[in-house]
């Protein structure tokens, strides 16, 4: 089984930030994107950022400029740092990554973690 874990989210203040973490864990034999999505009260689940195994990157025109997405493959683990943080940024963010459990698997499963909670009010 494959497990995706986030942490690091809360509450924070507008312009303050938060770094938000997702660990991989379970059978892996390898890992390709990896990203984050948010679900907003009364919204439906977006694409904020993704991140391919080799690094490159992809973000949504709201986060530019104040949102980073890394990776650290050998703790399978992907990151988000956020910036500069504004009250729309308000969502569960949910991690998504894609994975080979074992070699013999000539596709790659997706799956989700269960989210973290981020609020940005005063």
């Amino acid at each position: 089984q494959v497990q995706l874990v986030e942490s690091g989210g809360g509450l924070v203040q507008p312009g303050g930030s938060l770094r938000l973490s997702c660990a991989a864990s379970g059978s892996i034999f390898s890992i390709y994107a990896m990203g984050w999505y948010r679900q907003a009260p009364g919204k439906q689940r977006e694409l904020v950022a993704t991140i391919t195994s080799g690094g490159s990157t992809n973000y949504a025109d709201s986060v530019k400029g104040r949102f980073t997405i890394s990776r650290d493959n050998a703790k399978n683990t992907v990151y988000l740092q956020m910036n500069s943080l504004k009250p729309e940024d308000t969502a569960v963010y949910y991690c998504n990554a894609g994975v080979k459990p074992n070699s013999d698997y000539t596709v790659v499963l997706r799956y989700w973690g269960q989210g973290t909670q981020v609020t940005v009010s005063s």
